[in-house]
């Protein structure tokens, strides 16, 4: 179905489940690994603290490098196929995960885990941004985000009891074979033309978050020329920066906050653990859903709404984050907990589609593969570190308080992104009229 000039609406929902479960099934792969940790530590592997850390930084690392490249594959040609093939090769690479019989067969196969998800991650958002109409997108990409803390869960969950009850072998078994099978489902999704909804929206190159394409970024042009001039549009990077911020702080709490709850708080770390990641469950699930429903109703008022409601909602965040990792008192810092949470999730669906809005429809998959490196590489790759030596220099309480100001910076960084974005759209409207 590939280049269909427009999906019909139920085409446009068959991608978003299929792509949404594929979404599920990619942070249900990467937290199977947390999971099984304890059971790769014995016999036959006897892995070190050390070569477990290996087994997320190899992963981590090559599916940064493989974005950028996925991301010019996408925008040139077909969209499904080489999304299909990723989903395929992470799939069947977690499944041999189960058969290494040394560590680096292991460490192998959870590098080749990080280039396939790499061409879902940086291909499919673009695939749904030409299925869905222009003012329907912060649903869209809320719906494919509550995957996120889902799968997650699911990991944890799946993977312990499948290790406990049948060996950790089983557990990558389980976690790569529904992959394989939705692999060929993938191929019979549309591919529709790009631009096809901006088009029918606005009836010129205007994306929804307000940033006028120029005539040359709607053409396609080679993979090199296009990733420099992303990085020299100032909209976009402020919109990508402030997300580098946003993932900052929400992996250094992903991965100190239980610390932090036994370690500063005196919670046991069963109830730390399991609290902190329930809280994280429902506050992403039920804020990513509610923020991508206000992103679509704002827009209606504003072409900069996902910017302008995601800068704000992350800004009322700070002092609930402030308080969360202050107050002494758990019916204090709990409820803190919830509602930065809450605040945070709930900028994921409408961000996501201003990313996507504020760029050509021709460029789309590398701007999205741009953003997933810089994210990371600036994000939550260093904050752990970072928290761990501010702890090591001072306390893991003055260590955390990083979170609250990487949080305030992403909030006002995304403010500053809609008032430019808004000046620029203003301008090249005023020089079209003209």
């Amino acid at each position: 179905m590939s280049g269909t000039e427009l999906p019909t609406r139920r085409s446009s929902l068959r991608a978003l489940a299929v792509l949404t479960l594929i979404n599920l099934l990619n942070y249900l792969d990467r937290y199977v690994v947390s999971a099984i940790a304890p059971d790769l530590k014995g016999a036959p592997l006897a892995l070190s603290d050390q070569q477990l850390g290996w087994l997320m930084s190899a992963f981590m690392l090559v599916y940064m490098l493989a974005a950028p490249v996925f991301g010019a594959l996408g925008d040139r040609g077909s969209r499904t196929r080489p999304i299909a093939v990723g989903v395929f090769l992470w799939s069947l690479a977690t499944v041999l995960s189960g058969v290494a019989g040394n560590y680096p067969q292991l460490l192998g196969g959870r590098a080749l885990v990080g280039i396939g998800e790499a061409a879902y991650v940086a291909i499919a958002p673009a695939l749904l941004a030409d299925c869905f109409p222009v003012s329907g997108r912060g649903r869209v990409y809320s719906v494919l985000n509550m995957a996120i803390p889902v799968g997650s869960a699911l990991g944890y969950v799946v993977g312990g009891l499948v290790s406990h009850h049948y060996g950790w072998r089983a557990a990558f078994f389980v976690a790569g074979a529904p992959g394989m099978l939705l692999a060929a489902w993938v191929l019979r999704l549309p591919d529709p033309r790009r631009g096809v909804q901006d088009s029918l929206a606005a009836g010129d190159t205007r994306c929804g978050a307000g940033n006028e394409i120029p005539a040359a970024a709607s053409s396609p042009t080679g993979p090199v020329a296009t990733y420099w001039s992303l990085l020299r549009r100032g909209p976009y990077m402020l919109v990508v920066l402030g997300y580098a911020a946003y993932t900052f702080a929400l992996g250094g709490l992903a991965f100190w906050m239980p610390t932090f709850l036994e370690r500063m708080r005196g919670i046991p770390a069963v109830q730390a653990t399991t609290g902190f990641g329930a809280i994280v469950v429902v506050t992403g699930f039920l804020g990513t859903f509610a923020g991508g429903w206000l992103g679509d109703y704002w827009l209606r008022f504003s072409r900069q709404a996902y910017l302008w409601m995601s800068g704000w909602i992350t800004l009322l965040a700070v002092p609930c984050a402030f308080v969360a990792l202050t107050a002494p008192e758990p019916s204090v810092y709990y409820p803190a907990i919830v509602a930065a949470e809450l605040l945070l999730f709930m900028s994921t669906g409408p961000i996501n589609a201003a990313l996507v809005n504020i760029v050509s429809p021709m460029e789309r998959a590398s701007a999205v593969a741009l953003s997933m490196f810089t994210i990371h590489l600036l994000g939550d790759v260093p904050s752990p570190v970072l928290i761990g030596h501010l702890s090591d220099l001072s306390s893991l309480g003055n260590a955390v308080l990083i979170v609250p100001i990487a949080v305030a910076v992403c909030g006002a960084v995304w403010l500053i992104a809609a008032k430019v974005s808004g000046a620029a759209s203003a301008s090249a409207t005023a020089a079209t009229r003209g």
